[in-house]
């Protein structure tokens, strides 16, 4: 059922673009379902033109046959669609589940809007349910993990801040270089307090808040898909 849900939600957003945009395309599960239903649009006729926020939808994009180009050729994109960990209902979101966060948000913020595509279970009263993914610098990693969980401490939040392993039992490398750190609180009170935070750790690239960033998401369950943004939420 859910995959059938993520594929409702990435056909529904299919209703934002419109062909002559320069689109951001997001990571993750929900997102390939999206460039699935979009290289069909391509290949009936629409003419967009895409950067991808990471390696894996690069690929996937070329094997489908969307055209790519990068933020430093096209600086400035009408439209990313992405997928979200959680989302509340003021939009704000948990991203970094495929550590992709550091590409997906620099391509988030040279957009004009961003529109997200989830299945019901993502939304949260109160983000933190899900791990909150910390993009860091592999020099002084300690000295900074133990500053994220200063940040958390002043906030009243107690939980784990444990390095990403991968199957190997390494330490997972991003797109760019660096290591992930998944700060396990439950709950976040108070998102925009915790990102300002984290933002200060000089050893911290970037957090996975997304806030302000999302205009509108699509949301897909058994009764379909609804379209909420903040001010509607």
């Amino acid at each position: 059922m859910s995959d059938e849900l993520k594929r409702a939600s990435a056909e529904a957003a299919l209703e934002e673009v419109r062909s002559g945009m320069k689109l951001g395309i997001g990571t993750g599960s929900t997102a390939e379902f999206f460039v699935r239903a979009l290289a069909e649009k391509v290949a009936g006729g629409l003419d967009v033109i895409g950067v991808p926020t990471s390696e894996r939808t690069a690929a996937l994009c070329k094997e489908l046959g969307v055209p790519l180009t990068t933020l430093d050729e096209t600086p400035e994109l009408d439209l990313t669609i992405d997928g979200a960990d959680e989302l509340d209902a003021a939009l704000q979101l948990i991203k970094g589940g495929g550590a992709a966060l550091l590409r997906e948000k620099i391509v988030a913020a040279a957009s004009a809007r961003m529109v997200v595509i989830a299945d019901e279970s993502k939304v949260v009263e109160t983000l933190g349910r899900f791990p909150l993914p910390i993009e860091v610098m592999p020099f002084g990693l300690e000295s900074t993990r133990r500053a994220v969980v200063k940040a958390a401490d002043a906030l009243s939040m107690s939980g784990e801040v444990k390095l990403r392993l991968n199957a190997d039992n390494a330490p997972l490398v991003t797109d760019g270089g660096h290591y992930i750190l998944d700060g396990r609180w439950g709950q976040i009170p108070d998102a925009v307090a915790l990102a300002d935070r984290l933002a200060a750790i000089p050893g911290v690239v970037e957090h996975g808040l997304f806030i302000g960033l999302a205009k509108a998401a699509y949301v897909a369950g058994p009764a379909g898909v609804r379209k909420i943004s903040p001010a509607a939420a």
